[in-house]
C-alpha cells in the first residue's frame, strides 16, 4: 500500500480551473479602474497643457485695469494702480467665455504672473505708447522676464500666444502721413526691439545689465533667442513663437460699443477684440 501511494500520479490542475468567475470579475474590475485612472490623468494633463486664461501684464500705469474694465464691462471708469491681482470673466459671445487675470506691474509683485502661467492661453502685455520713449528700458526688462518664463515652460506645455498692446494710442501726436494705430504700434515695437537687443548684447558680451525690478532678479536671463543669433533682436524672428501687435485706447466717458453716440468712432478696443476672438 505504501509503495502504491509513492507511485501515484499527482493531480494536475487545468488552466481553466484557475480562472473562476470570481477571479475573472475581480481582474476585470481592476483593469477597468486602471483604464479610468489613466484616462482621467491624461484628460487633466491635456487640460492643463493647453491653458484657458488671458493674462494682462505690463508696467504700472500702463492701463491694464482700465483696459480690462472696458473690455469686460463696456465701461470706462477711473482706476488706480493695482497692488493685487484682479480676476474677471469675459464673454465675447454666448458660446465663448474665459477668465481674464490682471497681474499688477509693480516690480516687487509683478512676477506673480508665473503662478498663472500654466493656465494661460494668451498673454497680453500692455504698454503705454505715450510714455514708452521715457521708460522703454524698464518695460523691456519686464517683457524680458515674461519671455524668459514662457520659453522655460516644460515641453509638454503649449506656449501661450503673445500679444503686445500699444495702449493709449489716442495720446500720440500724429504726423502728416501716420495713422494713430500704425504710429502707436511702430513706436512700441521699435523701442522695445532696441532695448531688448541691448539686454541681449550686454549679456552675450559678459556685461551685467542692471535690473530695474526685484533685487533678486538675475541678469542672466534667456528667452531672447532669434534666428541664428547673428542679427539684432526682432519680434518677427523670436524663437518663442509669434508676437502680435494691436493698438488700443479708451476715452473717458465714452458710451459702450454699439451705442448710437459711439457709432463710427468705436471705443478703441476693436483690434483687441478681434485678436481675442481668433486666439482665445
Amino acid at each position: 500500500m505504501e509503495n502504491q501511494n509513492l507511485h501515484e500520479t499527482p493531480e494536475v490542475l487545468s488552466a481553466g480551473s484557475a480562472f473562476t468567475p470570481q477571479t475573472l470579475f475581480l481582474g476585470s474590475f481592476v483593469v477597468a479602474l486602471l483604464v479610468l485612472a489613466i484616462a482621467f490623468f491624461l484628460k487633466k494633463r491635456s487640460y492643463r497643457s493647453k491653458g484657458t486664461d488671458l493674462l494682462l501684464l505690463g508696467a504700472p500705469d500702463a492701463g491694464k485695469t482700465s483696459l480690462m474694465t472696458a473690455l469686460v464691462y463696456d465701461q470706462s471708469i477711473p482706476t488706480h494702480t493695482s497692488m493685487q491681482t484682479n480676476y474677471s470673466v469675459y464673454a465675447p459671445s454666448p458660446n465663448k467665455t474665459f477668465r481674464v487675470v490682471d497681474v499688477p506691474g509693480h516690480p516687487r509683485i509683478r512676477n506673480q504672473f508665473q503662478e498663472h502661467l500654466l493656465n494661460a492661453k494668451a498673454i497680453a502685455f500692455v504698454v503705454d505708447a505715450s510714455t514708452i520713449s521715457r521708460n522703454g528700458a524698464a518695460v523691456a526688462e519686464h517683457l524680458h522676464v515674461v519671455f524668459h518664463s514662457v520659453t522655460s515652460l516644460p515641453p509638454s506645455q503649449t506656449l501661450p500666444s503673445i500679444l503686445i498692446v500699444a495702449h493709449k494710442a489716442d495720446l500720440l501726436k500724429l504726423g502728416a502721413s501716420a495713422s494713430q494705430d500704425s504710429l502707436a504700434i511702430s513706436r512700441v515695437k521699435t523701442i522695445l526691439e532696441r532695448e531688448l537687443e541691448k539686454r541681449r548684447a550686454s549679456q552675450s558680451g559678459g556685461v551685467a545689465v542692471e535690473g530695474l525690478g526685484q533685487e533678486d532678479e538675475k541678469a542672466e536671463l534667456g528667452g531672447l533667442e532669434c534666428g541664428d543669433g547673428t542679427g539684432a533682436f526682432k519680434f518677427d524672428d523670436w524663437e518663442g513663437g509669434e508676437v502680435s501687435f494691436v493698438s488700443t485706447y479708451i476715452r473717458p466717458g465714452k458710451a459702450p460699443e454699439g451705442d448710437e453716440k459711439n457709432e463710427g468712432n468705436g471705443d478703441g478696443l476693436s483690434e483687441l477684440r478681434d485678436w481675442l476672438a481668433g486666439n482665445m
